[in-house]
């Protein structure tokens, strides 16, 4: 029995199933390129590079010094702090690293510089070439306000709106009755759904736009807002378009990227379901593919770019431009399986000059294709970003036969930072059609495997198996509605078991040599039968199982029973590295498992018990707490909190961030429920609100960085509460804890 934990290790080669490569044409390309992003796409690009046999260059923060594209790059560079604004948007360390590295060329990514202009003429003004486009397309189509207003000129339909610079909040607010409601305020610099607010009501519209100012300055640097009309039941389908500087547009089809939540999106496909479901689905196709080259046209542009239309379901020949994106998209991935033509690729050679080789008539669209972003996140608790370490990593599951293509940015012991945006990786599947490309996605996140962080791979499997999903009925609205139906799993007794039955066979493996006698075995030897060993664990949601294995593991004579229920027969056996099979009675199930030790005293003989395990499978996973005696004592009390129904008066930051505003002064009276302050923490705001009525007393200011549950705030109550039965019930929980033990 293998009952080792998972040692960290670097993969030596990337997960996923690369596109066929683009015929060269003989134009000399660029010796060494840098890459002016982190993460997933970093690794994209690098790989890309290594392809066409050009050197890498990676910049990364002093958050990033251990990351995945730092290893796979050939040099890498620090440029700066955590802070984005102090290393991956800082122009001038970007242009400093090209000089020091010989770098001939950038390549932005996404994100980020990818769509500033004044870095584009920077890098003009150095002599180093921008893999993107030309200044005119970037000022143009980086401005939301101007971009509608351009294209229009050019027979490109577009929302009803408001679309002026420099207007201000009365302005915007005097202008909103003939948008009408509802309507969504944009921010014109932005990108990637960050920033917008939806307003149903005309009295929502002043608070809405001031955390909208707000927002739009902190992610972007200019916080100009414009409003359009809100379509309803909208589809949101783009299209993908490569240009070259020789005056060849064209067009490599559509992606829907409907299933969105908070205006950022979650499962991207091509080609659209709804064109594949209509009778002139080609002839739309050809319409909204040409409307996206005239606006490239319209622009001169160059490179691989994404022109958005939003598409109204009950009028799906009709269509309205939302913006262009100047860059390659997170959701290119798609494109690439159903056209075998590697966008990156074709963005370095236009950059060098080539002339595209692909026609439109080249273009065909084979199978369909899905793509699921995955985050480090809790969906169960709205979305909120998550911390942590990875222990345990597998992407890529064994049975993807060329189907599955994994972009990440994920290592074994990468730590997840709070600085930067919570998307991780993307999981890519392809079929024959879109039900197998769904089937074969869904094989998949069953399989990924990434110990050690909370994401959102459970929530991705329920979604993709959405009946309506399922059918194709997909409006951006749609996650929103759905989000009360999901249900969530929580570990049980199997589960539970799984992690103490483990525990155990560490211990007995840890204490084995030990020494002989009585003294020194440390499992439970008296007089008659051993002693059961009981194993408390805390679960997810504050709980306590208890689970007590009896006999010998290794021998085949355990027993398990969890919270006093029934002791059934139980088996373990290592699987793989990282993975086991438990057997309880007469069932089996296979569980990911790893294991954490912290502490001063390093695991072995003497310390055999992790304190922490983590286990998953079907893409479930989650955290037990490997009790001590106060630990557990600790939840004891806290759950007789919780019984008595009191309010915590302390408000506490769900994780590492930034304070961006605060709402109430020191010895206001407020209510419970009002907002009291913002955190920022991987580019998202969440408020805070008080947990009841009472006077505040404000902890931090606007500006200042906070860690995880670190207090911000405290609630002196209006009403005095009745002193907690908490004290007089210590003595009966110790009792309990000591009789548990």
């Amino acid at each position: 029995m293998n009952l080792s934990s998972p040692t960290i290790s670097s993969p030596t080669t990337p997960s996923v199933a690369t596109p066929p490569a683009t015929p060269t044409t003989g134009t000399p390309l660029f010796g060494t390129v840098l890459v002016a992003n982190r993460g997933e796409i970093a690794c994209r690009v690098i790989r890309t590079l290594r392809a066409l046999g050009i050197r890498s260059v990676a910049v990364y923060s002093d958050a990033d010094a251990d990351a995945r594209h730092v290893r796979e790059a050939d040099v890498a560079v620090r440029i700066g702090p955590a802070a984005a604004t102090e290393s991956y948007l800082k122009i001038e360390a970007i242009i400093q690293a090209c000089r020091d590295t010989g770098a001939e060329a950038v390549h932005p990514g996404y994100g980020f510089l990818s769509e500033n202009v004044d870095f584009a003429r920077a890098l003009e003004a150095a002599g180093i070439t921008f893999i993107g486009p030309g200044v005119e397309s970037l000022n143009v189509m980086g401005d939301k306000i101007r971009s509608k207003n351009h294209v229009t000129g050019y027979g490109v339909p577009v929302v009803p709106g408001i679309a002026e610079p420099g207007m201000s909040d009365a302005q915007l607010i005097e202008a909103a009755a003939g948008v009408g409601f509802p309507l969504l305020i944009k921010p014109s610099a932005g990108g990637g759904g960050k920033g917008m607010h939806i307003v149903e009501r005309a009295e929502d519209l002043e608070a809405t736009l001031a955390t909208a100012r707000r927002v739009a300055a902190s992610a972007f640097g200019d916080d100009t807002l414009f409003l359009e009309r809100l379509v309803l039941t909208p589809r949101h389908i783009e299209v993908q378009i490569l240009a070259d500087n020789h005056g060849n547009v064209i067009h490599l089809g559509e992606r829907e990227c409907s299933l969105q939540r908070r205006h950022q999106k979650v499962i991207e496909e091509a080609p659209s379901p709804l064109l594949e479901s209509l009778p002139d689905g080609a002839e739309i196709r050809a319409r909204i593919g040409e409307a996206a080259c005239q606006a490239a046209r319209s622009v001169h542009y160059s490179g691989a770019g994404t022109v958005e239309f939003l598409v109204s379901d009950a009028a799906p020949d009709e269509f309205f431009f939302m913006e262009m994106n100047t860059r390659l998209q997170v959701e290119h991935p798609v494109t690439e399986m159903v056209t075998g033509i590697d966008l990156v690729e074709w963005q370095v050679r236009i950059a060098a000059g080539e002339e595209l080789t692909v026609t439109q008539a080249d273009v065909v669209l084979t199978g369909h294709s899905v793509e699921a972003r995955v985050y480090a996140e809790v969906p169960e608790k709205n979305f909120l970003p998550s911390i942590g370490q990875v222990v345990l990593l597998d992407e890529l599951p064994d049975t993807a036969s060329g189907k599955v293509r994994v972009d990440s940015a994920l290592l074994e012991g990468l730590q997840i930072s709070s600085s930067y945006d919570p998307m991780i990786s993307k999981v890519i599947a392809w079929g024959e059609d879109r039900a197998e490309a769904l089937d074969t996605l869904d094989e998949a996140l069953a399989a990924y495997t990434a110990l050690g962080i909370d994401t959102n791979v459970e929530y991705l499997r329920l979604l993709i198996n959405d009946a309506d999903v399922r059918a194709g009925r997909l409006d951006t609205g749609l996650i929103e509605r759905k989000m009360p139906e999901f249900s969530f799993r929580h570990p049980g007794d199997f589960e539970v078991a799984a992690a103490a039955v483990f525990a155990a066979a560490m211990h007995e493996h840890e204490t084995q040599d030990a020494g002989t006698g009585p003294w020194h075995l440390g499992n439970g030897w008296r007089l008659g039968a051993a002693a059961p060993r009981r194993i408390s664990l805390g679960t997810p949601d504050g709980g306590i199982a208890t689970v007590q294995v009896s006999g010998s593991l290794a021998r085949g004579t355990a027993t398990v029973g969890v919270n006093g229920g029934p002791r059934r027969p139980a088996s373990f056996r290592s699987t793989k590295r990282g993975a086991a099979e438990l057997t309880l009675g007469d069932e089996s199930r296979s569980y990911a498992l790893a294991t954490v030790h912290r502490g001063p005293v390093p695991p072995g003989p003497g310390n055999p018990m992790p304190t922490e395990m983590f286990l998953g499978n079907e893409g479930w996973s989650c955290r037990l707490e490997v009790l001590t005696r106060e630990t557990r004592l600790a939840r004891v009390l806290a759950a007789i909190e919780r019984e008595e129904g009191a309010a915590d008066p302390a408000v506490r930051s769900p994780m590492p961030g930034t304070v961006v505003s605060v709402s109430v002064s020191n010895g206001d009276t407020v209510e419970a429920g009002q907002v009291l302050l913002s955190v920022e923490a991987m580019k998202m705001e969440h408020q805070l609100v008080a947990p009841l009525d009472g006077t505040v007393h404000i902890s931090v200011g606007s500006g200042d960085l906070v860690k995880a549950d670190q207090v911000l705030a405290t609630i002196h109550p209006a009403v005095p509460t009745e002193p907690s039965k908490a004290e007089d019930t210590i003595e009966e929980a110790v009792i309990a804890m000591g009789a548990a033990e």
